[in-house]
């Protein structure tokens, strides 16, 4: 057992045998970003003031040998080495916000159905206690036993009271997982998820207009943020514009027809890259996007989709006024499985 201390803070958490520092974290309700839970994507690396850690295996991309030097480090894969382990994150107002997630948690595919070309919907009821999660957040599912890894899904819909999940999950060129999802996995099998995970939630504060930026499944976690916010009452005005290659690359039309003539302050439109038809926008968000919202200063902003796709929404935002503070984003990395390798521990400088 070792023990994680949080600077400036000073909070601490426990970290039991074989856990990384992110699941430490997780499992105290504690917000470190993250996104890709495999070294990929660098979204959860601090520094490491005192105390070792391995490593593990992780990108260069994603932890340059430079930053190394500097004692940072990929916390989803770093596990302490040390009895402590002090890192350079937190404040001295900081606070649990996430449920603590569960590992294994077991749950039944009740339906399946293909909603867009490459993209099928699942919908999942636990077999016992739900998963509790914030709206953005997202689950693990594969099949470890029949060499199926865990990859990163997330959540499609507002929580609800009968724990039903719904993912939405697009078949990945070489993915393991995704075609075992889209091929074998079937109505009626069990399945085994872990979770929830990620800091891309929304926060109830919030108090000025908003605009939901996606593309492909990135679509998954802007339903979430936005079911939930109209379920609350939001009032201020909520768009979101979906950008996809071809009309058949689309879903979530019905859901978003339905609520908009519910909610007299939602919208949406989508926007096609690849071919031009009616009734739809054409062009790339950062061409379509000035003409529609020119003055962002006072929007809240998400964007969730591939990395390029969420760097070009948010270079985008920020020219429009958006505030970098109100600019939330979640990039889909597509998931190596970081091997367990022995490799010389690092020590933080």
């Amino acid at each position: 057992m070792s023990r994680i201390i949080m600077q400036a803070s000073g909070r601490s958490v426990d970290c039991a045998y074989g856990d990384t520092v992110l699941t430490a974290l997780e499992k105290a309700g504690y917000a470190l970003p993250n996104n890709c839970r495999a070294g990929a994507c660098g979204e959860c690396k601090v520094k490491v003031v005192s105390g070792q850690f391995d490593q593990g295996m992780v990108l260069d991309m994603a932890l340059s040998a430079d930053e190394r030097r500097q004692g940072y480090g990929l916390m989803c894969m770093a596990k302490p080495i040390s009895d402590e382990l002090v890192i350079d994150w937190g404040s001295e107002d900081a606070r649990p916000k996430l449920f603590p997630p569960r590992e294994d948690a077991l749950f039944v595919v009740t339906d399946k159905h293909s909603v867009a070309a490459r993209v099928v919907e699942l919908r999942l009821r636990p077999v016992g206690q739900p998963i509790r999660y914030w709206p953005g957040q997202y689950v693990t599912l594969g099949n470890p036993r029949a060499g199926i890894p865990a990859r990163a899904y997330s959540i499609a819909g507002a929580p609800r009271p009968d724990g039903e999940i719904v993912l939405q999950v697009a078949r990945a060129d070489d993915g393991l997982t995704s075609a075992w999802i889209h091929d074998t996995l079937a109505v009626g099998d069990s399945v085994k998820l872990s979770g929830a995970y990620g800091t891309f939630i929304g926060d109830p504060g919030v108090d000025t207009p908003v605009l939901c930026l996606a593309a492909g499944t990135g679509l998954a976690p802007i339903l979430a943020l936005t079911e939930a916010a109209l379920r609350r009452g939001f009032r201020r005005p909520v768009t979101i514009l979906c950008s996809a290659r071809t009309e058949a690359d689309l879903y979530g039309r019905g859901l978003m027809a339905w609520w908009r003539t519910k909610h007299r302050n939602f919208d949406y439109a989508f926007t096609l890259t690849r071919e031009e038809r009616a009734g739809y926008l054409h062009g790339r968000i950062d061409a379509v996007l000035p003409a529609r919202f020119p003055d962002l200063s006072r929007h809240t902003v998400f964007a969730a989709g591939s990395p390029a796709f969420v760097d070009c929404c948010v270079s985008a935002a920020r020219a429009r006024g958006a505030a970098p503070e109100r600019i939330h984003s979640e990039g889909f990395f597509a998931q190596q499985q970081a091997a367990e390798v022995d490799v010389a521990p690092l020590l933080a400088l």
